[in-house]
């Protein structure tokens, strides 16, 4: 999952690059929502592997 997230950071700065504003912003956004999931995913395990 974070490798689909530095993915979507690549093609958001990519497309910033080249004046593509809407789909940067797109792609930000889907990068922040991946990131995101994968932190919560990351503590759970951490906490599950604990047990």
């Amino acid at each position: 999952m974070l490798r689909w997230t530095i993915i979507f950071l690549v093609i958001a700065i990519i497309a910033a690059i080249f004046g593509f504003g809407n789909i940067a912003a797109g792609a930000t956004d889907i990068a922040r929502i991946l990131f995101f999931i994968f932190i919560v995913l990351f503590l759970v395990s951490l906490i599950r592997g604990r047990l």
